[in-house]
């Protein structure tokens, strides 16, 4: 069988399970929901094993820490993704709710309710744990999904979708509302390429797989693209804090897309302030390339070249510039940013403000780690992923991005 033809298949097996699950009700989507978790705790040793499977594929390409760290999951992380579930579970049904009523003149009640989006095609790389989520979310906002994982999870996310698949189908909902690709270019292509086909693609990966989907794309699409996130430390902030902070947003998980990856240090103050920061960035091992005038202060810093401003780098290595001013700061962000998460440390309100207003980002911290700009830290349970494009959501998407609207408009025999 091509390509195109498994492709073709996977997507008519989900949109035929669409309708059952458009109209299921929560109670139907919770029990199916609750054995998801409970299988993925029971069956975790089969999932573990077919892990340690790619684990090892995945060092013997030579691939870095930071994404084996992405690929690998034990029995911890493995019930940290059941727990997740529940927590979904927990959550209301998006689906059905009237989000505005009102009457017109002429006596007409206009609502406007929540609705599935279809059939929903996900396309990821090395993070197994977004086979489940994202089939934990379409599930409960009541859309089918088309998964496409990386070739480095292949085994995993086979072990995950049987698990689910079977989850769902034991609780009287269709297996096919979630249908696993394989995992090849062509299918990427396949998969966005036809109209009608899937009614959203959500890419979440690298830059080599977003400007993929991009290039073939004929169907719609929100784009989870490079996290490129800066943490602007200003004149007079706490040092403390701010080192606290940057060696969270760089250190905690450095292969994760709200990982910081570019401090920056307002001139005036940068003698007090980047020392410490930058010492206890490297004392926790953290490679840092900074500027010239980074460099004068710090002078154990790498040197950064252009080409490490606006780079994703994904492991324990930051670049480093002093900037003037809360101006230089947001010319920086506005030059050089992913439109991601941008984070000021600051004791003056009045700059936090105009930072929250005036940076081009999906999320804006002030004194706070980059890393709280997740689903499940924002109280969404869990995300399909964060979107850094502007329609029809920006980002963490949880249920309630799933949706979209359907109106309605009740008369009693109006005419126009």
């Amino acid at each position: 069988m091509s390509i195109e033809e498994a492709v073709r298949q996977a997507c008519d097996a989900a949109r035929s399970a669409s309708p059952a699950l458009a109209k299921a009700t929560r109670e139907q989507k919770d029990a199916a929901l609750q054995e998801i978790a409970a299988r993925l705790r029971d069956d975790a040793a089969d999932v573990i094993a077919a892990n340690t499977e790619d684990v090892a594929a995945a060092k013997t390409r030579g691939q870095k820490a930071s994404l084996i760290d992405r690929l690998a999951l034990d029995l911890g992380r493995i019930r940290a993704i059941a727990d997740g579930v529940e927590v979904i579970v927990s959550l209301p049904d998006p689906v059905g709710e009237i989000v505005a009523q009102y009457d017109r003149p002429n006596g007409l009640r206009v609502s406007r309710t929540r609705v599935p989006i279809g059939v929903v095609a996900m396309v990821y790389e090395a993070r197994p744990n977004v086979t489940v989520e994202a089939s934990a979310l379409t599930l409960k906002s009541g859309n089918s999904v088309v998964l496409r994982g990386g070739t480095d999870a292949e085994r995993t996310n086979a072990a995950l979708a049987k698990i689910v698949r079977t989850a769902i189908g034991a609780r009287g909902l269709p297996e096919d509302a979630v249908v696993v690709l394989p995992s090849s270019r062509e299918s990427v292509r396949a998969l966005v390429g036809t109209p009608g086909r899937v009614d959203l693609a959500i890419p979440r990966g690298g830059e080599g797989l977003i400007r993929e989907v991009v290039e073939h794309a004929r169907v719609p699409l929100v784009l989870h693209y490079k996290g490129v996130c800066h943490v602007y430390v200003d004149a007079g902030a706490d040092v403390e804090m701010a080192a606290k902070i940057a060696v969270n947003a760089k250190l905690s998980r450095p292969g994760v897309c709200n990982a910081m990856e570019c401090l920056l240090v307002d001139e005036a103050d940068a003698a007090r302030l980047l020392p410490p920061i930058a010492k206890a960035l490297m004392d926790n091992g953290c490679e840092l390339r900074g500027c010239v005038k980074a460099r004068a202060l710090v002078p154990t810093m790498n040197e950064a070249h252009e080409e490490d401003f606006g780079f994703e780098f994904l492991d324990a290595i930051c670049a480093v510039r002093v900037v003037s001013g809360l101006d230089g700061a947001l010319e920086h962000i506005a030059r050089y940013g992913s439109q991601h998460t941008e984070c000021i440390v600051t004791r003056d309100a009045a700059r936090a403000e105009r930072f929250r207003l005036q940076a081009d980002a999906a999320c804006v911290v002030v004194n706070a780690s980059t890393r709280f700009h997740d689903g499940a830290e924002l109280g969404l349970g869990a995300e399909i992923g964060i979107a850094t494009s502007r329609l029809h959501w920006r980002g963490p998407m949880g249920l309630e991005a799933l949706t979209t609207m359907k109106w309605t408009i009740e008369g009693d025999g109006q005419t126009r």
